[in-house]
Formats: structure tokens, C-alpha cells, sequence
């Protein structure tokens, strides 16, 4: 069996938490520390970089309501998802020409979810070669572009 190696997870596990759900802190009050990641808020909605990346570009879709799993969303909140999700592939397609992508959902504690109680999808652009050594022998992931700057381009990229 391959393993994947995600080293740079544990400074997410062992970071410590702060109260509340992210998603909603970043929808509700613009001046939370996470809300500066925040690329795109469309109507019942939002985008944003995930602090801890797997790849340059790794967004976070959301929806605007409080809901654990797809399941529980309704009918309208489940298209304005995917309507933000087809956009927000098109936006990283544009702006940062990646040759693919993963997208999924972690969807329950032991599925992985690190925000179990507020359902969101992620999308993590790829490019031939992203992986390589530095994960696995050196434990730290090279990402090209820091957070702020990539949240700043992809901002300019969604106003547009």
C-alpha cells in the first residue's frame, strides 16, 4: 500500500483551536485573523485559502449556512454551492494554470474533517511534478507564493 505524507498537517492538529466554527466567524466579522484568506464572498457563500495548503491555491468553498453535511443543505444552498465551486475552478484555472484538480469533502471527524460541523468542499489545484522530496525527507511542504499574495490575486480575479 503508498502512503501519502502530509507532515506539515501537524502544525494544523496541534495548532490550538479557537472557539467557534471559521466559516462563520470569516462570514460575520471582517476583522477575524482567518477573514484576511477570505478570496470571494458570493451570495450564500464563501472561498478561502486554506491556511495549511496542500498546493498553492488550496481554497476552502463554503456555504453561508451552518449545515454538516450535504445531506443537510437544501435544494438552493446545494446549487449556490456548486455554482461557487464551477467558479471558483474557473478563477484558479485563469489565474494560476494548474494542469488539474482534486476536489472533495471530508465529511464527519473521522473522514478527516478538521471543521466537522460546517460542510465545505475543497479545491486543490495540481501540476505535473508537485510532489517531490521536501515533504517526505525534509517534513516541510514548498509553497511558491505566500497566502496573502495568492489571496490577493485570486480577490482581483473574482471582482472581475
Amino acid at each position: 500500500m503508498e502512503r501519502l505524507w502530509a507532515p506539515w498537517r501537524m502544525t494544523y492538529i496541534n495548532e490550538e483551536t479557537r472557539p467557534g466554527c471559521l466559516f462563520c466567524r470569516a462570514l460575520s466579522d471582517p476583522s477575524d485573523p482567518d477573514a484576511e484568506l477570505v478570496v470571494w464572498r458570493p451570495e450564500g457563500g464563501l472561498v478561502l485559502l486554506n491556511k495549511f495548503p496542500y498546493n498553492p491555491g488550496h481554497v476552502m468553498v463554503a456555504p453561508e449556512a451552518h449545515k454538516a453535511g450535504l445531506e443537510d443543505l437544501d435544494s438552493s444552498e446545494s446549487a449556490a454551492l456548486m455554482s461557487t465551486l464551477g467558479r471558483t475552478i474557473s478563477v484558479l484555472r485563469q489565474e494560476l494554470k494548474p494542469e488539474g484538480f482534486n476536489v472533495g469533502a471530508n465529511i464527519g471527524r473521522v473522514a478527516g474533517a478538521g471543521i466537522p460541523d460546517h460542510v465545505h468542499l475543497h479545491v486543490v489545484p495540481r501540476w505535473n511534478g508537485d510532489t517531490n522530496f521536501m515533504p517526505v525527507l525534509g517534513e516541510v511542504k514548498v509553497v511558491n507564493e505566500h497566502l496573502l499574495a495568492t489571496a490577493e490575486k485570486l480577490r482581483r480575479a473574482f471582482a472581475s
